[in-house]
């Protein structure tokens, strides 16, 4: 009799553990992930710790960015199983990586490889450099600090974006604690706005005012809201939200999923009023997360629609105007990968953005940037401080004044998901290009700011005022080179400091090489006894050449003279060969030699001082007879 009781018993509670896995498995296909791991846990208790069981528990974990727990029941799940599905071996690697242990890390992130050869997560990246991820963990030699903003509360903000001094984000601050989320096991996500001031305690600091739900009456629903995207004129809004029906009810798909959707609002009368949704929406994927590119042309979103490469993607699309779209566009497997990539956003000179749980990466979400929108293929991880072990995303930056906010649940923040403010260390290298005979400021003057490397970064013409200006980083060397027709180039090493928003004034000016009826320049130098042309004398020359090309009808002559030292004869046959050398150079560069009417050595014989033959002179003073000159005979350009 006691033996079938015991029987029953154990017949009951296996029946017990596997409908409660079922429930469990219900929860987690609606990603209520608190709940579902708390019923798995009650599983593992009551015997059941089979790789489903022991999977999901880490993927609940996972899913909410608790590294710590996701680790524990991965170890358990990828020790106890040799045909686990590989996939567990990297979001095991993963929740590693986050939690720093990148050695432990690489050994799994290694396994993962073996078998899954075609990933693209991890493809082409130096995955088993240790140091690597060291180096992106390191903040030495970083000057950016992120501020944790005051409006944090201790559940959900993201995506924080400003425009026009009013800050728009995400959050759950006055949601009914009873509407709950069941993912997270928070309220649901409305759209708020604050307004952003100087700070008047003489701090370099910003006000943010008490958050209030952002105006108008039909942005917020009791279902989500978030990641506000505005175009430049401040009149249309593209936000995500739950797919909602026009009278506010939830809309599912046939499995009872509801996906997100991008909808639009116009800014009338101080208000966000007619919400349209997009034509790119569709009941069974999710669409979200907007951003603009710089002409607001083009709709970058997120999406885990058909044709993607992996969980999510990151797509676009054109705005045609009239609320009308062309086709999304996936933007390929130089940005996606068989993760996630997400939250993109496009700064002004068409760098992309994006957050990814792929590539090499210090644990769940990185921001990433990527030069793909230029024609280029590199994915470049930010590191830190931007990014961290736990997820970090909804990265932007304004241009114009060099603050940028991201997204972040690491550790130290107010709550689960925090925004920070941060900005970027800049300078301004600005100052007048002048004549520097007359001083006069010299417009139409070309200047380029040149990096360590010799990229020219930026370009200016200059305007009336001669004046120019270049916003650069901090503590940086750079070049800055001023050109002009007629004028020899004047080139300044700049080295900027560590103090934001430090001006640095680097006047240029520039030497006319048309002085009267002469072109000059430097002195022209042969080696002793010779007459062929050295590097440095082409060099000079080029200036020569120069002129001539901007003037295509003068007409010049040029003369050779020497000092008075040596036998004249001599320096007469030597000064006429030079003066033949340097005309044949200019030729060599392509000049009609009708151009040049004559190239003739005077020797000593037109002395510009008192230093003849027997006369006890300086070097200076000899130096100044030793010349060449380029004198105009006709210029019908002017």
């Amino acid at each position: 009799m006691k033996t079938k009781i015991i029987l029953t018993i154990l017949a009951l509670s296996s029946t017990f553990i596997f409908a409660q896995k079922k429930v469990a498995d219900k929860f987690f296909k609606n990603y209520a992930y608190v709940k579902a791991s708390d019923l798995y846990q009650e599983a593992v208790k009551k015997g059941d710790s089979s790789a489903h069981v022991l999977t999901r528990l880490g993927d609940c974990y996972y899913n909410n960015s608790n590294s710590e727990k996701a680790a524990q029941w991965y170890e358990v799940a990828v020790n106890k199983y040799e045909d686990i599905d590989p996939i567990y071996y990297y979001k095991y690697a993963q929740s590693l990586r986050s939690l720093g242990q990148y050695d432990e890390a690489v050994v799994y992130l290694e396994k993962f490889n073996e078998v899954q050869k075609d990933e693209d997560r991890i493809k082409g990246t130096d995955f088993t450099n240790v140091a690597l991820y060291e180096k992106l963990k390191s903040t030495e030699g970083v000057y950016v600090e992120l501020v944790n903003l005051p409006i944090n509360t201790k559940n959900s903000d993201f995506g924080g974006v400003e425009y026009d001094g009013t800050f728009y984000f995400a959050s759950t601050s006055k949601k009914n604690r009873d509407e709950l989320y069941v993912w997270n096991n928070e309220p649901f996500l409305d759209i708020y706005q604050s307004q952003i001031s100087e700070a008047t305690d003489g701090e370099d600091a910003l006000n943010y005012s008490y958050p209030n739900y952002i105006k108008g009456s039909d942005i917020n629903t009791k279902y989500h809201e978030a990641s506000v995207a505005i175009t430049n004129d401040g009149k249309t809004m593209y936000f995500t939200r739950d797919n909602v029906s026009k009278n506010k009810k939830l809309k599912a798909d046939r499995e009872g999923t509801s996906h997100l959707k991008i909808y639009k609002a116009t800014y009338i009368d101080s208000t966000w009023q007619d919400v349209k949704e997009l034509s790119i929406n569709d009941r069974v994927y999710s669409t979200g997360h907007p951003a603009l590119s710089p002409d607001n042309k083009t709709l970058y979103f997120t999406s885990d629609r058909e044709g993607g490469f992996g969980q999510t993607d990151i797509w676009k699309v054109a705005i045609l105007g009239e609320d009308n779209y062309g086709f999304p566009v996936n933007l390929g497997a130089a940005v996606n990968t068989e993760g996630k990539e997400m939250f993109p956003f496009v700064d002004e000179d068409n760098t992309l953005y994006f957050s990814s749980d792929s590539y090499v990466n210090l644990g769940f979400l990185d921001i990433f940037k990527s030069d793909v929108l230029k024609g280029g293929t590199k994915v470049e991880n930010l590191g830190a401080p931007f990014n961290s072990g736990f997820d970090d995303f909804a990265f932007n930056i304004d241009a114009k004044n060099g603050r940028g906010y991201l997204s972040s649940n690491r550790e130290g923040g107010m709550g689960s998901d925090d925004i920070y403010s941060f900005e970027i260390c800049s300078q301004l290298i600005k100052g007048t290009v002048r004549d520097s005979r007359t001083l006069v400021p010299l417009s139409f003057a070309t200047v380029q700011l040149i990096d360590e490397t010799g990229k020219v970064m930026q370009q200016v013409m200059t305007g009336e005022d001669g004046m120019y200006s270049f916003r650069v980083k901090c503590n940086s060397k750079y070049n800055v080179l001023g050109s002009k027709a007629d004028y020899k180039d004047d080139l300044r090493e700049v080295n900027t400091s560590l103090i934001n928003g430090n001006e640095i004034i680097t006047d240029l000016n520039l030497i006319p090489l048309i002085i009267e009826d002469e072109i000059v320049i430097n002195p022209i130098y042969f080696d002793f006894d010779k007459w062929d042309i050295r590097t440095d004398a082409a060099y000079e020359l080029e200036n020569i050449v120069g002129v001539m090309r901007e003037h295509p009808n003068m007409r010049i002559k040029i003369e050779s003279h020497t000092d008075s030292r040596g036998p004249d004869n001599y320096n007469l046959t030597l000064s006429d060969k030079r003066a033949k050398s340097t005309r044949d150079y200019i030729l060599s560069r392509e000049i009609d030699p009708s151009r040049i009417e004559s190239a003739i050595g005077y020797g000593e014989t037109q002395l510009v001082n008192g230093c003849s033959n027997g006369v006890k002179c300086t070097k200076e003073e000899h130096q100044a007879n030793r010349r060449s000159k380029f004198i105009i005979l006709e210029d019908t350009d002017n």
